[in-house]
């Protein structure tokens, strides 16, 4: 995915305010294991009603079907 490493390293787990971390098209918190969508162009989808957990994201090797925003 790519996402800038500024922008990650200011980013925290919505639900503990841990660390987090960027796997693929996720944003992962090893705290919690919750694994946070990011979406088409980047869009980030930190909210914990849409979070998946971890082993459910290790089991689809962190993809999933991209929402289109807008």
């Amino acid at each position: 995915m790519g996402l800038k490493k500024e922008l990650t390293d200011t980013l925290a787990c919505s639900k503990c305010k841990g660390e987090v971390k960027e796997k693929e098209m996720f944003i992962v918190c090893e705290n919690c294991k919750l694994a946070y969508p990011v979406l088409e162009g980047g869009m980030m989808d930190m909210l914990m009603g849409d979070a998946w957990e971890l082993e459910k994201a290790e089991k689809s090797n962190f993809t999933h079907a991209v929402k289109k925003i807008g």
